[in-house]
This record gives C-alpha cells, sequence and structure tokens, in this order.
C-alpha cells in the first residue's frame, strides 16, 4: 500500500524534512535534495498553493511524477507547473538535486 502525505509532512513528527533549504525569500525557495537520502522518503504528496519548480542541477537520473502520470527525467533549466493539492512525487536520481520553488 501506498503512504500519501499531504503539505509535505514527514510520517513520524520528528521535524526532519529530505531536503534542506539553502534560501527562502518571499518569491522563492531554493531546495536540496543529498546524494545520500534515503528513496523512501520521497512520497507521494500535496501542496498548499500552486507551485512553479525550476530545476538547477539534476545530478543524474531524478525524476518527477504527477498522480497517475509516468515519471520523467528532470533536466537542468527545465520548469515544472504543479497546482494546488495536485499529487506527485520525486523518483532519487545519482547526486543532489537542486530546486528553485516558486509559490504562486
Amino acid at each position: 500500500m501506498q503512504n500519501y502525505l499531504d503539505s509535505n509532512l514527514p510520517l513520524v513528527d520528528s521535524g526532519d524534512r529530505p531536503y534542506v533549504d539553502l534560501e527562502i525569500t518571499d518569491e522563492y525557495i531554493v531546495r536540496e535534495f543529498g546524494q545520500n537520502i534515503d528513496p523512501i522518503e520521497l512520497m507521494w504528496h500535496r501542496d498548499n498553493e500552486d507551485r512553479v519548480v525550476e530545476v538547477l542541477n539534476a545530478g543524474n537520473g531524478w525524476q518527477f511524477q504527477y498522480d497517475e502520470k509516468l515519471p520523467t527525467k528532470l533536466k537542468p533549466n527545465s520548469r515544472i507547473s504543479i497546482l494546488k493539492h495536485e499529487w506527485h512525487r520525486l523518483w532519487k536520481g545519482e547526486g543532489k538535486l537542486l530546486l528553485k520553488i516558486y509559490k504562486e
């Protein structure tokens, strides 16, 4: 059975997240997913606002998946639009993944 989370909440209320926010402004967040992350931490989730995600560095093999769609490989300088409450997830690749997230 698949675990589903809402609003990027961790399974255990430990405060731990599978990412580190490197920069936070009123316009965007720069978020890094490390190469040593356990893939089980990259769970299906929804966000409470529309987002546009710009891929700054995709390492090798990182993928993004919308609900009921096949995963697509992330490429530097590409953008992904995610609607409020739309189910989505990441699939781990090699190296670090660096994203710039614009909240709409």
